[in-house]
């Protein structure tokens, strides 16, 4: 017996800024119905369409284009980043290049 199996939501790679990380939820088409137009989901809204993320995480926007894409951020807590991690590895694979020239 084969049991049927609820539609997947996808969940992007986190993208930083200096204050905050970022991610979006690709919900199923089926799903966007239940995506208020006029107002952002509390957490219990967005857990109760099945969106499983950590505690902290915000919905602060909605594709204009594609109602079941919602949009997510915390602020960053960590000592550093990893924007700012990736920016002083550039910096230092820069600077033993340039030793090396």
């Amino acid at each position: 017996m084969e049991q049927d199996k609820a539609p997947e939501i996808y969940y992007s790679d986190k993208y930083y800024d200096d204050k905050y990380e970022y991610r979006h939820v690709v919900l199923p088409d089926c799903y966007a119905k239940h995506v208020p137009k006029d107002r952002l989901l509390s957490e219990v809204e967005w857990r109760g369409l099945g969106i499983q993320m950590s505690h902290g995480w915000i919905h602060y926007g909605n594709s204009p284009s594609e109602p079941n894409i919602l949009l997510f951020k915390r602020e960053f807590t960590g000592d550093v980043n990893p924007r700012q991690q990736q920016i002083l590895q550039f910096h230092k694979i820069l600077q033993q290049r340039e030793k090396n020239l």
